[in-house]
């Protein structure tokens, strides 16, 4: 039997803090855990994210930000799913999401609910909006 801890985690290049605050700033139970730099002589440009954690939602999150140049992002194949309590809630997240980034699916009724969105945010992270 498995007793592991199960977190995911989001690499990011350079900007891994910037979303760690963004995300904190629209869920109003979301908080930053800790947020580990790279200093001096060190492999990651110093000051930028070596490890952090966000919680959100109930669900650690870890966020780094890679030391390797590579030619890969995210990818919808994996998403955060967010149940919104209220049209409010849907539509202000679909808004402060979808900035800057791809609407993968229109908010609206797509038959299986009747409000639903499908986003890459403004740093390629997939999020799928349902109102509960």
């Amino acid at each position: 039997m498995v007793n592991s801890r199960i977190q995911p985690i989001l690499m990011f290049q350079g900007n891994a803090e910037k979303a760690m605050k963004f995300y904190v700033s629209l869920f109003p139970d979301a908080e930053v855990l800790d947020v580990v730099r790279y200093g001096p002589n060190e492999p990651g440009v110093e000051g930028s994210t070596k490890k952090g954690r966000v919680s959100i939602g109930g669900q650690s999150i870890i966020f780094i930000d890679s030391t390797v140049k590579h030619d890969f992002s995210f990818t919808p194949a994996f998403s955060f799913f967010v149940e919104c309590k209220s049209d409010e809630e849907i539509g202000y997240l679909h808004s402060e999401l979808s900035a800057g980034g791809t609407v993968f699916m229109p908010l609206g009724d797509h038959g299986f609910s009747r409000k639903f969105a499908w986003i890459g945010d403004q740093f390629g992270v997939s999020w799928q909006l349902n109102l509960a």
